[in-house]
């Protein structure tokens, strides 16, 4: 039977949509939320909405990556685009907000394949010239959707039904669907002997599952200190320990621990760690500044971090070019350099700092993040065996999630923190303690603000500027700890092979320095 070949212009197209909904969906919910809270109540369960889809998305990635090198990549981001799209359709038929939580998380499992199976894909049909060109253009597309997610958000809540932020998944989801299915053939895999590793995943899944409740749990519904807490830290722990047990005597292990013994996989993942907490820190705590210092609205809030997005968007391009021409480390150290700049910059900010400086500031940051997508996409895969590319890939998105999750965390307790200590420093004794609550967020609110006397409001408004300042200097030590670990990426840099056949589907042969593992 004769092989049909993939038309990558469809192909491609398909994959950008499929991504685009994907990552769209992390942030189209923000704007919607008040509305959605009037309608189902639950305001109580409203951080669950954007936990539910995150924890989901977390978990599968890694899953799904294997499960794609195992049984191809066609199957399974066809099978996450229905469970999206069915997770969608659901979405918009909740009645209540627990509803609508169990329906984020089905939403969450279908783009956890959706992620890293489009990365892989594209690493698949193109030639190692044009990977960093493409790379990066599907790296600017994270950047397009945190624009346009709460844009659109706001305009179908606004202008049509709030449902349809999750209906509209449905006929782009279609689109996306009928275009793979069409236009993309790859050469299955033929790995007869492969299992899928159960034990593993059931281990990995226990342990990831209690690091993220840990995480979202953890100073809002308990305290750090509290017994429930620390259980699931300590379970996540244990559950690690025994994963690693397990991947190390599994013949087909969900992560083949191996990986981490080349330095410049393991180097990758520490950048998509700190990157991941980096921008997580600047697309938080700059809108909680304008609205809340500046007393801007929920809509300027969002849309100061369109100029960050932009940058992520024109750096994630340009980028993607620099790779074959230049080492992974080369192209990464310009980009750090930024990121240090960004950060220093806004941990100077205060009441008093003019709103065109934020915006130049958020745009080194969002310069300076950009850069991160492609190259780590590819510099992750530099030397690793064809087989791995989709465990590899959902790895990169792996490592950026948990990044942004622990340091949201960490920063928003560090946050909190300086946000008290500076109040008792500016309000008389007692008063800070006794006005400030515990969510900082609480201080923009109409209500709060309408009992708290000006001058005492003033002050508030000063300390919350401060404590975000100290956020950002906290951020500087994550630049600096991003910084370690490009410098362990060594001088290595994308072998473009010289012109000549190529074999359609990507083979290890195709010279593009992917090798077998007995060389990582």
């Amino acid at each position: 039977m004769v092989q049909k070949k993939t038309n990558t212009a469809w192909t491609v197209a398909a994959l950008m949509l499929g991504l685009l909904l994907a990552s769209l969906d992390q942030t189209i919910v923000s704007t919607a939320m008040p509305t959605i809270i009037g309608m189902l109540g639950g305001l109580d369960k409203y951080v669950w909405v954007f936990s539910a889809y995150l924890i989901a998305n977390v978990v599968s990635m890694p899953i799904f990556g294997k499960l794609g090198d195992m049984y191809g990549r066609k199957l399974f981001f066809l099978l996450g685009l229905v469970v999206f799209m069915i997770g969608s359709a659901l979405c918009g038929t909740s009645t209540t907000m627990t509803q609508l939580i169990v329906y984020r998380a089905i939403q969450g499992i279908g783009g956890g394949a959706l992620m890293p199976i489009t990365f892989a894909i594209i690493f698949d049909i193109f030639p190692p010239e044009k990977r960093g060109k493409m790379q990066g253009l599907f790296g600017a597309v994270f950047g397009i959707s945190s624009v346009l997610g709460p844009l659109a958000g706001a305009y179908f809540t606004d202008y049509v039904d709030w449902t349809w932020i999750f209906y509209i998944n449905l006929p782009l989801g279609i689109v996306s669907l009928i275009f793979i299915s069409l236009f993309y053939h790859p050469v299955l895999p033929n790995n007869p002997n492969q299992r899928i590793d159960w034990l593993g995943t059931l281990v990995f899944t226990v342990s990831i599952l209690s690091l993220m409740f840990g995480l979202e749990l953890g100073g809002k519904e308990y305290a750090w200190d509290s017994l429930q807490i620390i259980g699931l830290f300590a379970i996540a722990v244990v559950f690690l320990l025994l994963f690693i047990r397990v991947e190390m005597r599994a013949a087909s292990p969900v992560v083949p621990l191996p990986l981490f013994g080349n330095r410049l996989f393991t180097a990758s993942m520490g950048v998509c760690f700190f990157y991941g907490a980096l921008m997580i820190s600047a697309a938080t705590y700059i809108p909680l500044f304008i609205q809340g210092v500046f007393q801007g609205s929920a809509t300027s809030a969002g849309l100061v971090l369109t100029p960050m997005m932009l940058g992520v968007v024109a750096s994630s391009t340009i980028g993607g070019r620099f790779i074959g021409k230049l080492s992974y480390r080369g192209i990464m150290l310009g980009s750090v350099l930024l990121l240090l700049i960004a950060t220093s910059l806004l941990s100077l900010v205060s009441i008093d700092t003019p709103r065109w400086q934020i915006t130049l500031y958020m745009i080194l940051m969002g310069l300076g993040i950009g850069t991160g997508f492609p190259v780590t996409s590819i510099s992750s895969l530099h030397n690793v065996d064809f087989r791995f590319r989709g465990t590899v890939t959902s790895l990169v998105g792996f490592f950026r999630s948990i990044g942004s999750a622990v340091g949201l965390t960490v920063l928003g307790a560090m946050q909190a923190s300086a946000l008290s200590r500076r109040l008792s420093e500016l309000l008389p004794a007692g008063a800070g303690a006794a006005t400030t609550p515990a969510d900082p967020r609480a201080l923009l609110s109409p209500e709060f603000q309408a009992n708290v006397p000006k001058p005492v409001l003033e002050k508030m408004m000063v300390g919350l500027a401060d404590s975000i300042a100290y956020v950002f200097q906290v951020t500087i030590v994550m630049a600096v700890l991003a910084l370690i670990f490009i410098l362990l990426m060594g001088r290595a840099k994308m072998e473009v092979p010289a012109k000549g056949p190529r074999k359609e589907g990507g083979s290890p042969e195709e010279g593009s320095g992917v090798h077998a593992p007995q060389h990582m």
